[in-house]
């Protein structure tokens, strides 16, 4: 099969190799010429045989939607268009109608599988059309691991994207497990050795996993991980996890903490703890400590 494949970063460039190796014909463009195989938009779906298909891995937000917009002037009827990146599902149904208006097809497609696809893999949730899937099934089955899992049509157009942000904020959570687990057996002087007791849950546990066997790979590698900040981004999937489960009355309380928990990691000095201090002084005469002046130590 034949596709253009819009963004040739981390995933979009290994998931090019993983569809190259399986026989498939990819015609990729990035910005980034040494790697682009097409000098423009234009160029790329000037390559491509009728009807085209076009995976787009850029940012979400307005990168995708602007690509969308693009690919909307330059396609024709009957072409289609698959989102793989990491757009929230309203996005989605947004460029599906406006591509429908052209009587271009849209896909979305969540990809989880980082920088181990080309190897493994990539688990893939598209919504759609069930036409639309049926055409990019070669497209799935080259992409996806081998085996019975890893691939699923979770719906209409936003299932993909909608079910790639639940796993996400599941993710957030499960981390988060791992990680006060991780702090807690640090803090005993009873456990001699954290990194062993880890690598010992990865067989016959029902905690393995893994996200397991990455952080004992990161562990090896340095077993206090002195040489990380404890600072963490969020993606914005968890974001949406929470406020979907908001806008549905559906108790989301570990993927909810865990996401709150990134938001600490980023804050050297906490205000909220700064007012909380305040009042137990208050009211209750208990000691506060005061802040630091600039590159000076607080006492």
């Amino acid at each position: 099969m034949e596709l253009g494949l819009i963004g040739l970063g981390k995933m979009g460039g290994n998931m090019r190799e993983r569809l190259r190796r399986a026989g498939h014909t990819v015609v990729g463009y990035d910005r980034n010429r040494e790697i682009s195989d097409a000098d423009s938009l234009e160029d790329m779906i000037g390559k491509l045989s009728s009807p085209r298909v076009v995976w787009v891995m850029v940012p979400a937000g307005d990168p995708t939607r602007e690509t969308v917009r693009a690919l909307g002037e330059l396609l024709d009827e009957g072409d289609i268009v698959v989102d793989g990146g990491n757009s929230r599902w309203t996005d989605d149904q947004a460029n599906g109608e406006h591509l429908a208006t052209k009587g271009i097809g849209f896909v979305d497609c969540g990809v989880s599988g980082g920088v181990w696809g080309l190897e493994n893999g990539y688990a893939l949730m598209a919504g759609g059309d069930a036409q639309h899937i049926s055409t990019l099934q070669p497209i799935f089955d080259a992409l996806k691991p081998e085996g019975e899992f890893g691939w699923v049509h979770a719906g209409r157009v936003g299932a993909g994207h909608f079910s790639k942000m639940v796993h996400n904020g599941i993710e957030y959570a499960i981390m988060q497990a791992y990680a006060e687990g991780w702090e807690l057996l640090q803090a005993v002087d009873e456990v001699d050795n954290v990194t062993e007791v880890f690598r010992s849950w990865r067989e016959g546990t029902v905690i393995r996993s893994w996200l397991l066997d990455l952080l004992v790979a990161a562990l090896d590698e340095d077993d206090k991980l002195d040489e990380i900040a404890g600072y963490a981004e969020d993606s914005g999937e968890g974001r949406w996890t929470v406020e979907a489960g908001i806008d549905h009355a559906v108790p989301t309380p570990a993927i909810t903490a865990a996401l709150y928990a990134r938001f600490v990691s980023r804050q050297e000095d906490s205000p909220a703890m700064k007012a909380v201090a305040a009042m137990r002084n208050q009211f209750g005469g208990h000691a506060t400590r005061t802040s630091a002046p600039p590159g000076g130590d607080a006492s």
